[in-house]
């Protein structure tokens, strides 16, 4: 029972800070159902499951607020959802598999704690087509082959190269996500997948948390000591997974 609960606190707090950013939290799932020791083939279906339900919910807020910007989601999502459908059918050796999703870790950190935040500029650049294309269609796969809808690469992306501001990338990456994760899931469930008798519990506190982390990102709200602590719990399972 400790266990369980344990759980459900860690899940609600990945969905809450990842939401703010737009973003669904499957790598910070993978990373406590691994670290908590849930069998590997229950994960991926798990991770993507909670994904769809917690990036639906930040889109939403994101695009109640205005932010989406159709001409910066349709260059990467053309070719990504394909390869996600394509990528779900890949396995990976277990060790690669922990790496690949260590170094995904570490960049959702840098992500959450704004690394990749720049000053608001009004004026960004359109996505070149062809850009967009390789970029999602290489996204989508890692996305599908990883279990993770493939936002918290997407969106620094998007900001390093101007191509949108910080809400933009947000409501983006939030669709973006979506669209792969459930590309993913008919991918596994295509193969035959199972998933926890628990799941039910675990979506019901995702979206709990998701609803209130994207309500609060979409309304500009900050709590820097909180993203730090949950930063700091991802560093140490981005550790575990890559070198452990």
């Amino acid at each position: 029972m400790g266990e369980l609960i344990q759980i459900l606190f860690l899940l609600f707090i990945v969905a809450f800070f990842y939401s703010t950013v737009g973003h669904g939290g499957a790598s910070g799932y993978i990373a406590v159902l691994t670290l908590m020791g849930i069998s590997a083939t229950l994960i991926k279906p798990s991770a993507l499951l909670l994904n769809i339900f917690v990036a639906s919910i930040s889109f939403y807020h994101y695009y109640k607020q205005g932010h989406f910007k159709w001409r910066l989601f349709y260059p990467f999502a053309i070719l990504s959802v394909p390869m996600a459908y394509a990528g779900s059918f890949v396995v990976l050796d277990p060790t690669w598999y922990k790496r690949i999703l260590g170094i995904c870790l570490l960049i959702a950190i840098l992500r959450i704690v704004g690394v990749f935040n720049k000053k608001e500029n009004s004026k960004t650049k359109q996505v070149p087509l062809v850009t967009g294309l390789l970029i999602g269609a290489a996204l989508g796969f890692l996305s599908g082959m990883i279990g993770i809808g493939g936002g918290i690469i997407l969106s620094p992306i998007i900001l390093i190269f101007n191509w949108g501001n910080l809400k933009e990338t947000s409501a983006v990456s939030a669709l973006f996500i979506v669209v792969n994760s459930i590309a993913g899931m008919i991918g596994l469930f295509k193969q035959g997948i199972n998933l926890p008798s628990e799941v039910f519990l675990w979506i019901a506190v995702a979206i709990a948390g998701g609803f209130l982390g994207a309500y609060w990102g979409s309304k500009k709200a900050t709590n820097v000591t909180l993203r730090n602590v949950l930063a700091a719990v991802l560093l140490v399972a981005a550790f575990k997974l890559i070198f452990i």
